[in-house]
C-alpha cells in the first residue's frame, strides 16, 4: 500500500471520526454548520493548483527527462502566491461588469477567476514539456499560478465574510482540510490519472481532470451566498482617479497602521514562528545525520506527523472556543515553543525510531493547534472593509520571519551541534512570546475575533502626504524583497536591504495611536 494511499485513509478517517466527536462534544458541534462546511469546499478548490503547479509538475517533468538543475526553473511558479497581495486591492474593490451585478463581489471573481485557471490548467496540460522545449509549458504553468494566487485572494476574503463569530475558528480549520484535501487530490490523484501503473490516461487528461476540483468552490458559493462584503465605495463614478486610488491601495494599510498596537501586531507576526522555522529547516539534515533509514523517517513524517498534523488542526477550532483568541494565542505559540524540546531529546536519545514518532507527532500536533489559531488570529484582523487586501498582506508578512530564518539555521546547527541548536530555537521563539504577552495586556489582543467593518472615515480622509505615501511604497518593496529574494536565492544583502525598507516604510507609514484593536 503507497504512502500516498495511506495517508488518504488516515485523512478520510480523521475527518468521519470528527463528525461523530462533533454529534458528542459540544465544542466540535460548529464543524457541522453550513458555513465550515462552505469553508472546506472552498479550501478544495483552493488547495489543488497549488500542487499542480509544484509537487505534481516536478514530478512529471522528472518522468520525462528533466535534470534536477532544469526542475529549477519551478521556483518561478511559486513568484504569484509570495507577492499576491501587490494586486488584492484590485480583486478587492473592482466590480466585474454584469457578474458583479448578478452574483455579488466576491462571487463574480470567484468565478470569473476559475473560468481563466481551468483554462489554463488545461494548457498546461496539454503542452507536453520536454527538455529541449519548454517553453510553452513555463508560460501556461506560471499563467496557472497566477491565477491560483488570485482565486485565493478571493478564497480568504469570502471566507472570512461568511463566517459567524461563534464558527470562525472550526471554519477556518475546516478550510484547511479542504487545502489538504485538494492537496492529495491533485498529488497522488493526479499522478495515478496519468500514470501507467494507475489509469495510464496520460499527462494532458488527468490534469483536464483535476480541474474538477473547482466544482467544491462553485457548490459552496451557490450555498453561502454573498457574505458580508463592504462596498467602501459603492459610488466610484464620482471619484477622482487620484480619491479612487487612495481609496482601493493606501486606505487598507492605513487603517491597519492607524490602530493602536499595529507595529507591536506586525512585529508579532514577523517573529512568532522563528523558532520553529529554524528547527524545521534543521529536521531533516538532523534526520540523515542520526543515521535513520529512508523508511522510518518516511513513516514516522509522513504517516504518524501527518494524521497528527491533521488531529492538532482539528483541536484548533474548539481550542480558541474552550480559551478565547488572546489565551488560545498564548497557549498555543508556547506549545509550539516547547515542542522543539522533545527534538532536543531526540538529538541525545540518538537513532531511537519511537523517540522520533514521538517528537515528530508532539511537533504536528502542537503545529496544527497553533496554525489554526494564528491562521484564525490574523482573518480577525482582517478589517472586512478591506479584507482581501490586509489578509493577503498579513499572510505575506507572515513568511517574512520563516524565509529570514532559513539561512541563519543551518550556521548556528554547525556551530553548535544537534542538543545546543535545538536549545536555541526555544529561546529564539522567547521573544515573540514577550511580544504576545505585552499585546495582551494592552489590550491590542482580546477574546472577540474578527474585526468589525467600522473605519474612522475622518482620520482616512485626512490628507495622506508624500512622506506616508513614500512609507506605503516602501512597505510593499520591502516585503516583496524578502519574498523575493527567498524565492530566488538572490544574495543576502537583497534580505537585509529589504528587510531596513520594510522597518524605514512602517515608520514612515504609521499615524500613531488611533484605532482600538477590536
Amino acid at each position: 500500500m503507497s504512502v500516498d494511499l495511506i495517508r488518504f485513509l488516515i485523512f478520510a478517517g480523521i475527518l468521519v471520526g470528527l463528525v461523530f466527536v462533533a454529534l458528542a462534544v459540544p465544542a466540535f458541534r460548529p464543524y457541522l454548520r453550513k458555513n465550515p462546511a462552505v469553508a472546506f469546499l472552498l479550501g478544495i478548490s483552493s488547495g489543488f493548483p497549488f500542487t499542480l503547479v509544484a509537487a505534481t509538475m516536478t514530478f512529471w517533468l522528472a518522468k520525462v527527462g528533466f535534470t534536477p538543475t532544469t526542475i529549477g526553473f519551478a521556483v518561478m511558479v511559486g513568484i504569484p502566491y509570495t507577492i499576491k497581495f501587490l494586486w488584492a486591492p484590485l480583486v478587492d474593490k473592482i466590480p466585474l461588469p454584469v457578474l458583479t451585478k448578478a452574483l455579488g463581489q466576491r462571487r463574480s471573481w470567484l468565478f470569473f477567476v476559475q473560468f481563466f485557471l481551468v483554462l489554463s490548467i488545461w494548457q498546461m496540460g496539454a503542452s507536453n514539456p520536454q527538455p529541449d522545449d519548454y517553453g510553452w509549458f513555463l508560460f501556461w504553468a506560471v499563467v496557472t499560478a497566477f491565477f491560483s494566487a488570485t482565486q485565493d485572494i478571493v478564497i480568504d476574503a469570502y471566507r472570512i465574510e461568511i463566517l459567524e463569530e461563534d464558527e470562525f475558528a472550526h471554519g477556518t480549520a475546516t478550510n484547511q482540510f479542504g487545502y489538504r484535501t485538494g492537496n492529495l487530490i491533485a498529488g497522488a490523484g493526479t499522478i495515478y490519472f496519468a500514470s501507467q501503473e494507475g489509469l495510464g490516461l496520460g499527462w494532458a487528461v488527468a490534469y483536464a481532470l483535476t480541474t474538477l476540483c473547482v466544482v467544491p468552490a462553485i457548490l459552496g458559493a451557490f450555498w453561502a451566498g454573498e457574505g458580508k462584503f463592504v462596498d467602501r465605495f459603492g459610488s466610484a463614478s464620482g471619484m477622482k482617479p487620484g480619491q479612487w486610488l487612495v481609496e482601493t491601495v493606501v486606505n487598507p494599510f492605513r487603517e491597519f497602521l492607524s490602530r493602536d498596537g499595529a507595529l507591536m501586531i506586525l512585529l508579532f507576526i514577523l517573529v512568532y514562528k522563528v523558532g520553529d522555522a529554524m528547527g524545521q529547516a534543521m529536521l531533516s539534515p538532523m534526520i540523515v545525520d542520526l543515521g535513520f533509514a529512508d523508511l522510518d523517517y518516511i513513516s514516522a513524517s509522513k504517516i504518524w506527523g501527518f494524521a497528527a498534523l491533521i488531529i492538532g488542526s482539528a483541536l484548533g477550532g474548539p481550542f480558541v472556543l474552550w480559551l478565547g483568541m488572546g489565551r488560545a494565542l498564548l497557549v498555543s505559540v508556547l506549545l509550539m515553543m516547547f515542542s522543539n524540546v522533545m527534538f532536543m531529546a531526540l538529538s541525545i536519545a540518538g537513532n531511537n525510531y519511537w523517540m522520533l514518532v514521538a517528537a515528530i507527532v508532539t511537533e504536528n500536533v502542537t503545529s496544527g493547534i497553533g496554525l489554526t489559531v494564528v491562521a484564525v488570529y490574523l482573518s480577525g484582523l482582517s478589517n472586512i472593509a478591506y479584507t482581501a487586501t490586509q489578509f493577503a498582506l498579513l499572510s505575506s508578512v507572515a513568511v517574512i520571519g520563516r524565509t529570514f530564518m532559513a539561512g541563519p539555521a543551518g550556521y548556528a546547527a554547525e556551530k553548535l551541534g544537534w542538543t545546543a541548536f535545538w536549545g536555541l530555537t526555544v529561546v529564539a521563539a522567547i521573544p515573540g512570546m514577550i511580544l504576545l504577552w505585552m499585546m495582551w495586556r494592552k489590550g491590542y489582543v482580546v477574546q472577540s475575533i474578527r474585526q468589525s467593518g467600522d473605519v474612522d472615515e475622518r482620520k482616512l480622509r485626512e490628507p495622506v502626504g508624500a512622506g506616508r505615501i513614500a512609507g506605503f511604497a516602501l512597505i510593499v518593496a520591502g516585503v516583496v524583497g524578502v519574498l523575493m529574494a527567498n524565492q530566488l536565492e538572490l544574495e543576502a544583502y537583497v534580505m537585509y536591504g529589504s528587510l531596513a525598507a520594510l522597518a524605514v516604510g512602517i515608520l514612515f507609514a504609521w499615524k500613531g495611536p488611533a484605532l482600538k484593536a477590536a
